[in-house]
């Protein structure tokens, strides 16, 4: 069976602290809860969650949706984006499976990275390893006026932006993350082709808006 691999890299620093990390576990929750009353989504969707705060860590190796535990997301520390970028390529490396000869592989995975302020580290590095991996859509959130969504425009073309970080808007971008995933999971099954560009999702709420 070709698997859809889902990706969610979530900041974890310290200004994550609070309210908004809070609603980044209840995204989590939604997010998961909703694709698991989606029949193409629990067929073909596997998560994995890589946080990142002054380093960066896999909290939830790639999990079919009926397994999946919630991790338990603490805010503190720095921004480890370039550290979390290289990461999410190893895992990847690892874990999808490749198309051989022989056999058809995983689909490219679909990512989303969520963060509300500047990288700490070295985040070219981390931008040139991921440029190295094979990738479906990828979507950067950034979460409230900290983010820069310039340097979020250098991993991905689709960048879409947080007024705020509250709960109400999180939750919204969750909301819409799960609908990605549900439309790229009927897509791949019933068409063969993957989930590429923007476009191709389904829109935004109003919460979330689309960085040209």
């Amino acid at each position: 069976m070709r698997r859809l691999p889902v990706y969610l890299l979530l900041d974890c620093s310290g200004s994550m602290f609070g309210e908004p990390i809070e609603a980044v576990k209840n995204g989590v929750q939604v997010l998961v809860s909703t694709l698991r009353q989606d029949p193409y989504a629990l067929e073909t969707a596997y998560l994995s969650i890589i946080t990142f705060d002054s380093t960066a860590q896999q909290v939830t190796p790639l999990t079919e949706l009926s397994a999946f535990q919630q991790p338990n997301l603490q805010a503190n520390g720095c921004t480890a984006l370039g550290e979390a970028l290289s990461l999410l390529t190893k895992c990847a490396e690892r874990e999808v499976t490749k198309t051989t000869h022989d056999q058809k592989g995983d689909w490219k995975p679909l990512v989303f990275i969520m963060t509300d302020g500047e990288p700490t580290d070295d985040i070219n590095r981390g931008i040139a390893d991921f440029k190295k991996g094979k990738w479906g859509t990828v979507v950067a959130c950034a979460a409230g006026a900290g983010a820069n969504t310039n340097l979020l425009k250098q991993i991905t073309e689709c960048v879409v932006s947080l007024d705020t970080a509250d709960s109400a808007t999180i939750k919204a971008f969750f909301k819409w993350v799960s609908a990605s995933v549900s439309s790229g999971s009927m897509k791949v099954e019933e068409t063969g082709a993957e989930p590429m560009t923007m476009s191709e999702l389904p829109p935004p709420p109003p919460e979330v808006n689309i960085v040209l």
